[in-house]
């Protein structure tokens, strides 16, 4: 069945869309749907005939202004702002606008997109890479090729996962041969997470380096063996202080022999 343009109801179409959507003229709101009214917290009445300009800060009301006048003419770009509920309250938006026709009237309709959640996932990712690189870049040089890596705060399973693989390129890039791992400063782990950290020593063994784990509670020692982590082939001592001493006793006994 083929159906014409003249038979579809344009104005149901809209009010039934999941996007807020503005249709405004001359800097009038013409038209909002029930999603801009939710969006908006706001109702038909209160909108129709106030400026579309009002709902953005000052700052960017001229720029607005001038791509509402080149939207009559093409379709502008999606283009990321700030706007203004009708309580007050901010909300991160992407914005896409675009010519129509109400008649003889030519108009604009705007799409209003919330990204408040995925401003905070790239926020998050991004804090996250930021605490990764901190970390990574804590591998602190002690003596000879001897370095400690001291693990702290929450490590939930994306961190564990870029840790195993930045770690293991950092401690070859710094000819560390030997490297304490500090687990005292963690106070978050999960056994996904325990099983990430753990590998970490078994590919820094295939690359030569011995790993001297420190810090160890006894809840995360169990952890641990629940989750199949063989810790007894892994040199363990309570504090990177003992790890020093061990590892200062087998530097004597190999200058000895």
């Amino acid at each position: 069945m083929t159906v014409s343009v003249a038979e579809v109801d344009y104005l149901e179409v809209m009010e039934y869309s999941r996007d807020p959507l503005i249709i405004h003229t001359d800097y009038k709101v013409l038209y909002i749907n029930q999603a801009a009214e939710e969006f908006f917290r706001s109702n038909k009445e209160s909108m129709i005939g106030a400026s579309p300009l009002d709902i953005f800060q000052e700052s960017s009301k001229d720029a607005i202004s001038r791509r509402i006048q080149s939207a009559y003419g093409k379709p502008a770009d999606v283009i990321e702002e700030t706007v203004f509920r009708i309580d007050g309250t901010r909300v991160e938006v992407e914005l896409y606008c675009h010519p129509v026709k109400i008649g003889d009237t030519r108009a604009i309709q705007t799409y209003v997109w919330d990204i408040t959640k995925r401003k905070e996932t790239e926020k998050n990712q991004h804090d996250m890479n930021d605490e990764i690189n901190e970390l990574s870049a804590t591998i602190v040089p002690l003596i000879d090729d001897v370095a400690v890596l001291p693990l702290r705060g929450k490590i939930d399973q994306d961190k564990a996962m870029t840790l195993l693989d930045l770690i293991p390129c950092k401690v070859k890039d710094r000819n560390v041969n030997r490297l304490i791992i500090d687990f005292s400063g963690v106070y978050t782990l999960d056994r996904m997470v325990i099983d990430y950290l753990f590998k970490i020593t078994n590919v820094l063994s295939l690359l030569g380096v011995r790993s001297i784990i420190t810090g160890i509670r006894p809840e995360l020692a169990v952890e641990a063996i629940e989750v199949g982590i063989d810790l007894s082939a892994i040199p363990t001592v309570a504090t990177v202080k003992e790890a020093l001493a061990q590892i200062g006793m087998t530097l004597q006994e190999q200058n000895e022999s």
